[in-house]
């Protein structure tokens, strides 16, 4: 199952982009997890279909209306989250 690695950079703390992304993976049937990270960044790391990883993506690029994206970063990872569903750390 292909494993990526989001790094969201823009205006994503404080403005519900954990969330967005909780539902929007969930909605996705994705796997893993998203957290805040301490440069005001937004980690997120999902497991699942490559057309779902995709659509992520896309909505990551969109996130939330009160957002500001400024970057999505993705790569290849080949370690799995280790979870059966999509959570907030």
């Amino acid at each position: 199952m292909p494993v990526r690695r989001y790094l969201i950079e823009g205006r994503v703390q404080g403005v519900g982009f954990r969330y967005f992304t909780r539902k929007t993976a969930k909605g996705l049937g994705l796997s893993g997890f998203v957290r805040n990270l301490p440069d005001g960044s937004v980690e997120a790391v999902a497991a699942g279909t490559q057309e779902a990883l995709e659509a992520l993506e896309q909505q990551l690029r969109q996130g939330p209306p009160a957002s500001r994206v400024d970057s999505v970063r993705s790569a290849d990872d080949s370690t799995p989250p280790g979870v059966s569903e999509f959570f907030i750390r």
